[in-house]
């Protein structure tokens, strides 16, 4: 996308006008190309659209940066994160024509374990994800009409029915996971041929990678997420729902 930018009319739009507007695209997109949807939510929402990243890899943040240079690339730093990660994050700021914008929490990890214990992740990992993921990035995407995620169908049954473009009716707001439709081989076949930074812990027994205290590698034949807070019942942080 080249020229001036200007700001669409559909990101000034009312919530009922954005919610039937994503339900509308869900449908029309669902046999789409990964980069034409995501080309419609740039075209759509201009300045008022973000990719966010885990730094698991640059999949999401190259598709969007080759629509929409410059585009911001919002990254949740929650203080527990891998080495590997942070350095990812680095790299893709450094590589991509994109402008990364890291979030964190109102606390530090040492100002959280003051107020609610030491380890809260252990003890309760939905407080802490709340915490340290869930109310940054709603504060974070505040500006924001549509977001765009890396959220796979194939990655686990939660996400096993999630739209290319839905309604993200906790925060208001246009949701786009372009890659829905994709298997790891479409996501590896991608990173091979456009050169793709991935986090190195993909390549070191973790399929899904997470907070450091709450991210284990996994074993042959187990859920890409299995090593996702394992042992206590959780498979979401709660970002997608």
């Amino acid at each position: 996308m080249s020229g001036t930018r200007t700001e669409p009319a559909a990101a000034d739009a009312g919530e009922e006008e954005l919610r039937a507007l994503a339900e509308r695209a869900g449908t029309e997109l669902e046999e789409a190309p990964a980069l034409e949807i995501v080309r419609w939510a740039a075209d759509t929402f201009g300045e008022r659209f973000c990719v966010t990243s885990s730094m698991e890899d640059a999949v999401v943040a190259h598709l969007a940066s080759r629509v929409r240079p410059g585009v911001d690339v919002v990254f949740l730093d929650t203080g527990y994160h891998f080495p590997e990660t942070i350095g990812t994050r680095d790299a893709v700021e450094a590589v991509l024509d994109v402008n990364v914008l890291t979030l964190t929490p109102r606390q530090s990890v040492a100002e959280q374990d003051a107020e609610y214990g030491p380890k809260l992740h252990d003890r309760d990992p939905d407080l802490c994800c709340a915490l340290r993921k869930v109310k940054p990035l709603e504060e974070g995407l505040s500006g924001y009409a549509a977001w765009a995620t890396g959220l796979r169908r194939d990655e686990s049954p939660t996400r096993a029915n999630t739209p290319v473009v839905g309604w993200d009716a906790r925060r208001r707001k246009v949701k786009v996971s372009p890659i829905a439709r994709w298997t790891q081989d479409d996501v590896d076949a991608y990173v091979a041929r456009y050169g793709v930074l991935t986090n190195p812990l993909l390549t070191d027994g973790y399929a899904s990678v997470g907070c450091a205290p709450c991210t284990r590698r996994v074993a042959a034949g187990e859920d890409a997420r299995a090593g996702r807070w394992a042992g206590t019942g959780k498979t979401e942080c709660g970002l997608h729902g």
